[in-house]
């Protein structure tokens, strides 16, 4: 199933989802400061490409805090909004509803990214 719904994923949605990672990773890479905040955006671009069969865990310390403070001012809102409305969209219809929980479980690593873990199930 997470083979067949990453590629419905991917078509249908994922691929906006999974630039619109890399487009802040690149604007983060800018600056020498912000390179390593871009390698995670691009490290969680490939989440957003391909999400079935994969989940976050949030494990974090008082640094991560600071940085998901910061990232949430200087992009992660954005990224965070894009996911949320179109996991809204995917919701209308029951055959969407997978769809969306993928969206919401991108928005929820938008919000907070550092201290966060991707993990295979």
């Amino acid at each position: 199933m997470s083979c067949l719904g990453n590629v419905l994923w991917f078509l249908f949605g994922g691929l906006w989802l999974g630039l619109g990672w890399c487009l802040v990773g690149v604007l983060w890479c800018v600056s020498i400061i912000g390179i390593p905040v871009g390698v995670q955006c691009f490290k969680f671009a490939a989440l957003a490409f391909f999400p079935f069969g994969k989940d976050i865990d949030a494990y974090g310390g008082v640094g991560s805090v600071l940085l998901n403070i910061l990232w949430l001012l200087l992009g992660g809102l954005v990224l965070a909004l894009e996911a949320a409305v179109v996991g809204l969209v995917f919701c209308v219809t029951v055959v969407g509803v997978p769809f969306g929980l993928q969206c919401f479980k991108l928005a929820r690593l938008a919000l907070a990214p550092f201290g966060s873990r991707v993990y295979v199930r």
